[in-house]
């Protein structure tokens, strides 16, 4: 019962004990005498005679392993039952379940006719062997200390036995079993409830069992036919809806790192079919199956308990003052981590509302460093990983919910209506993966653990935006929306797309689709070939006006194309995904618009008036990254006194495309703030209300670019930023001066992006009545 192989034994490797005089002991794991047989005939087959044949279960291993020479082989077997093969494949189906019994493990009364008439689904899997003498000895250094050697070699063989059955259904199937009892056979686990309860000064006995029912409410137990109905249940919420598009190259990068380490998938949070999709792409690339961090709001009936034993880890969102549930969840996770299966959850905190990433939380990341710092495991590895949609039917919803709708709960109802809504297909979705960042390297890099954790998540959501690709719908609302309420035609939408196109092509920036070789790059051109031709982007913008996104007036002398009167926050999160990549232009356009000795002064007011919204590197790479910016307008921009000249020659300017929104948000949260008495408290419900409400007056008075800038979730960011700045507890008269002091300067970056606008209205001909 090695670990180092996934394989049970070839004939060569049982036949070595054969006529060695070496005893063997064979464990059967068998709940029927068809079982037995089938292991028996196995046994001949192989030439082995072992000395003692023992069922697998701890107690009657007791005194056979104490009497045991260390020299002694012990091995494993049991029937791996499989469902019918079907087109290849074997899997679980809801019609299987027409005889209520699981096709992976059916009733003893059926093991005698499936043998019978099926062979082919009763074969038999064996263990890697191992000697008494090295059982022992793992026995002793697993921390088990003075546990029961005959309950740990069970432990090894039902985990041995796992391995093998996994070499013959694939890695997808890889599931952990009596994982509970598995950690409170620890030493490790013992010790640390003792301390605990010290601590909380409770008995002992309360302690283990409080943390016992805790580590059963969060272990998900992912049995193989909860797996495949989970799967085939789910599935028709995504597989019809998109074509998707894999970067398998990274995904062979982590396969091979997977080998040595556990992985911790991060992925972006867009939809909630973000997880299914990811699962599917794992399985159908034979990785194993991560445990999936999942909140409490998806536990209902009956999704939640398949999906318990389908790898969902349902985990509370906070844990308050409970340690004792702390405790569970570092044990949990240290055992998954140590024996390499794989975790996944979604650093956000919940679904991207604005379509561009929130700051990510790193609380459950504290608790994998744990197993690192404890050397539970040599390392952990966090995965960036970008899923990307051309487009999605919930974003309706999420835009709602912006203007001040109320989140609709979720449920059986409303799991029936995403069904329906996701059958007919809506573009591509594509799934990228970053480099992988070694925890155990990013807590060495500061003394200040959490500082490291901030870090290592910092540079997780940077991860994400390198590799999320440009799609062509970002681009094509990037460019409606950047002129306010006027329309485009087809030309001068693809008029102002070809610089930007250019300007993504010369950077390298990820784009298009990837194609089944995990190409990062589709295409030679950004976008795709959907852009480079009229009816490719009519095509775009057709798929746009299909889901009310995009109106088309087609009354006058050609089409004309606008944003839908109401759909500007769901453009605007489509634009979102991608205008990450265009920050630094905009801002470097912004630099422009102050006199040459002030620019760089600018520059970093700038950064920390965006850092709620935007990831920015540290002040000396940001400089770096913002020259290269000035110098592609530019090279001589240094001694340039004239910005609005540079501007003015610009190929294409981007300030009021990337930025307004943001900008305009801050603008309504720092008026608001400054029209309050300082010494009032502020409620943040009722102050986002009104932020809502006065924004839109200032919309209608024409002091807002449009209506994307009425998102609640910037004017939260917008209220954290002033926050940040001691803006919103309650002072003195001084309190008022500093809040008029960031609306006065608020209004004055406005004011430079209303002037890059001007400039680039003028440049592109965009003005309703002058011809092209």
């Amino acid at each position: 019962m090695g670990i180092a192989t996934e394989a049970g034994p070839t004939q060569a490797t049982v036949g070595a004990t054969e006529g060695s005089g070496v005893p063997t002991i064979l464990l059967v794991e068998a709940t029927s005498e068809t079982e037995r047989s089938l292991i028996a005939q196995w046994a001949r087959e192989n030439g082995l005679e072992p000395s003692q044949v023992l069922p697998l279960h701890a107690p009657a291993l007791t005194r056979p392993l104490a009497e045991a020479d260390g020299a002694t082989v012990v091995t494993a077997a049991r029937v791996a039952w499989l469902p019918k093969e079907r087109n290849g494949v074997r899997r679980v189906r809801w019609a299987d379940l027409a005889s209520f019994t699981d096709p992976r493990r059916p009733p003893a009364r059926l093991h005698a006719r499936i043998a019978r008439r099926e062979p082919d689904r009763a074969p038999v899997v064996v263990a890697e062997p191992a000697t008494v003498s090295d059982l022992r000895a793992r026995h002793n250094g697993a921390g088990s200390g003075d546990g029961d050697l005959a309950r740990f070699v069970a432990g090894q063989a039902t985990l041995a036995l796992e391995r093998a059955e996994r070499a013959l259904v694939g890695d997808r199937y890889k599931v952990p079993k009596h994982i509970v009892e598995m950690i409170e056979d620890t030493t490790s686990f013992r010790h640390e409830v003792t301390a605990l309860a010290e601590r909380l000064e409770l008995p002992e006995a309360e302690v283990a069992a409080k943390a016992r029912t805790d580590l059963q409410t969060l272990v998900a137990s992912m049995s193989p036919m909860a797996v495949d109905l989970l799967t085939g249940a789910l599935r028709p919420l995504h597989a019809r809806a998109w074509d998707v598009q894999v970067d398998t190259a990274g995904l062979e990068r982590l396969r091979e790192l997977n080998r040595r380490d556990a992985l911790v998938f991060l992925p972006s949070h867009r939809s909630y079919a973000d997880p299914l999709l990811l699962a599917d792409v794992l399985a159908e690339h034979d990785f194993p199956r991560n445990h999936v961090l999942g909140g409490e709001n998806l536990r209902f009936w009956p999704v939640g308990p398949v999906a318990k034993r389908a790898g969902v880890v349902f985990i509370r969102r906070s844990f308050g003052d409970d340690e004792i549930y702390k405790l569970a969840v570092r044990e949990y996770f240290g055992f998954l981590l140590s024996k390499r299966f794989n975790l996944e959850w979604y650093m956000e905190g919940g679904r991207s509302r604005t379509g561009k990433l929130r700051s990510p939380k790193f609380g459950l990341l504290a608790n994998v460093a744990e197993a690192v710092e404890r050397d539970r495991v040599s390392d952990v590895h966090l995965v960036p990983v970008s899923i990307t949609y051309d487009q999605l039917r919930e974003v309706a919803a999420m835009a709602a919910e912006q203007a001040g709708a109320a989140k609709k709960g979720e449920g059986l109802a409303w799991l029936a209506r995403y069904a329906k809504a996701q059958l007919s297909q809506i573009g591509t979705a594509q799934v990228r993966f970053a480099e992988p960042i070694s925890l155990r390297a990013a807590l060495a890099s500061s003394p200040d653990r959490r500082l490291a954790l901030q870090k290592a998540a910092f540079e997780v959501a940077v991860g994400i935006n390198r590799v999320t690709p440009i799609t062509a719908t970002a681009l094509v609302t990037l460019a409606l929306l950047g002129v306010r309420d006027r329309a485009l035609t087809l030309g001068q939408v693809r008029r102002v797309l070809a610089p930007v196109r250019d300007y993504v092509l010369e950077r390298g920036l990820p784009h298009g689709e990837v194609p089944p070789g995990g190409d990062r790059h589709g295409g030679d051109r950004p976008g795709g070939d959907r852009l480079d031709t009229d009816a490719g982007v009519r095509g775009v913008l057709a798929a746009l006006a299909a889901s009310n996104v995009v109106t088309t007036y087609a009354g006058g002398e050609e089409p004309v194309h606008a944003i839908e009167r109401g759909q500007h926050l769901v453009a605007a999160f489509y634009r979102n995904s991608a205008i990450h990549h265009f920050v630094d232009r905009a801002l470097a356009e912004l630099v422009l618009l102050s006199p040459p000795d002030e620019r760089w002064d600018e520059a970093f007011a700038l950064r920390d008036l965006l850092k709620f919204e935007f990831f920015f590197p540290d002040r000396d790479t940001y400089r770096a990254r913002l020259t290269a910016e000035l110098e592609r307008l530019d090279p001589g921009w240094e001694e340039a006194d004239d910005g609005r000249a540079i501007l003015a020659r610009a190929p294409f300017l981007m300030a009021h495309r990337v930025l307004r929104s943001f900008v305009d948000a801050q603008l309504v949260v720092a008026e608001r703030l400054a029209a309050r008495v300082p010494r009032n408290a502020i409620v943040e419900k009722e102050f986002l209300d009104e932020c809502g409400g006065v924004g839109q007056q200032m919309l209608l008075q024409g002091r807002l670019h449009g209506p994307e800038s009425l998102s609640r979730e910037l004017f939260a960011s917008a209220l954290r930023l002033a926050g940040n700045l001691d803006l919103v507890d309650p002072g003195r008269e001084e309190l008022a001066l500093r809040r008029a002091d960031l609306a006065s300067r608020l209004r004055a970056v406005v004011g430079r992006v209303i002037t890059i606008d001007e400039l680039d209205a003028a440049s592109r001909r965009e003005v309703v009545g002058v011809a092209p």
